[in-house]
């Protein structure tokens, strides 16, 4: 889990940050599971351990930085060409390839810390994945972006030791195709999952920014079936204030 482009830090934390030299935001994606099978939307979120460092006990999304491997994790599907377009939308200008990556990592990090897995079994041979990819081998699966849906991007303020470049992706729960036993406990980093309403409290102790982007989650389901050609917010610091501008704008 990032900060994500988060202001959601004290003001005395933030303050002690600027004293830091520039860091250049690393690549990172946040995956926002959802629950339409209700009235109204639930998102799932995971209580991280009150031992943490970062945000102890506070409720957040899995995410967090682009692995080298990503790119190279063999996919059911591609990701779609709409969603690839609004990726590379913005700047600083990033490769197809960046964008491929972004998308998976979404996926293999909502797996790590979840044990949710957004998979898919192919009609060809499945190579043997490895490491944080195991549970998707073990299920005879290999990882699917093809639904994921971009909400939002955001970058940390400048003046942090951690900074990212992140994009917020969302997926339908029906998309989560394994679980992996034994990944959410009392001494792992997330020590629940919940699914939650959106407004509801659990979710009024998230990250400002994080918020923001439920907001524009929440507007977009509010209009129907997610689509590829909504407007793609940009979230960034400018002038030492944020601004929010509309990737491709």
């Amino acid at each position: 889990m990032t900060d994500v482009a988060a202001a959601g830090e004290s003001k005395r934390e933030e303050k002690e940050a600027d004293h830091h030299p520039y860091y250049r935001p690393k690549d990172a994606a946040t995956l926002i599971l959802v629950d339409r099978s209700h009235t109204t939307p639930k998102v799932l979120v995971g209580k991280r351990h009150d031992n943490v460092v970062f945000m102890p006990g506070k409720f957040v999304f899995p995410g967090g930085r682009v692995d080298q491997a990503d790119n190279r994790v063999p996919v059911a599907a591609s990701i779609p060409q709409e969603l690839e377009a609004n990726l590379l939308k913005g700047s600083p200008k990033i490769t197809a390839s960046r964008a491929r990556s972004l998308a998976v990592a979404a996926i293999r990090e909502a797996c790590e810390e979840t044990g949710l897995c957004l998979g898919r079994k192919t009609d060809r041979a499945a190579p043997k994945l490895d490491g944080p990819w195991r549970p998707f081998t073990d299920a005879g699966l290999l990882p699917d972006p093809s639904g994921l849906f971009l909400i939002a991007r955001a970058i940390t303020p400048p003046g942090r030791i951690k900074r990212f470049d992140t994009r917020f992706f969302t997926a339908d729960a029906s998309a989560i195709t394994h679980r992996v036993e034994g990944v959410i406990h009392p001494d792992a980093e997330l020590v629940e999952l919940v699914w939650v309403e959106l407004g509801s409290k659990p979710l009024a102790d998230l990250h400002p920014m994080t918020k923001n982007v439920l907001g524009e989650l929440e507007k977009r389901l509010a209009t129907g079936p997610l689509r590829h050609d909504a407007p793609v917010p940009f979230f960034h610091f400018y002038g030492g204030k944020m601004q929010k501008d509309v990737l491709g704008a």
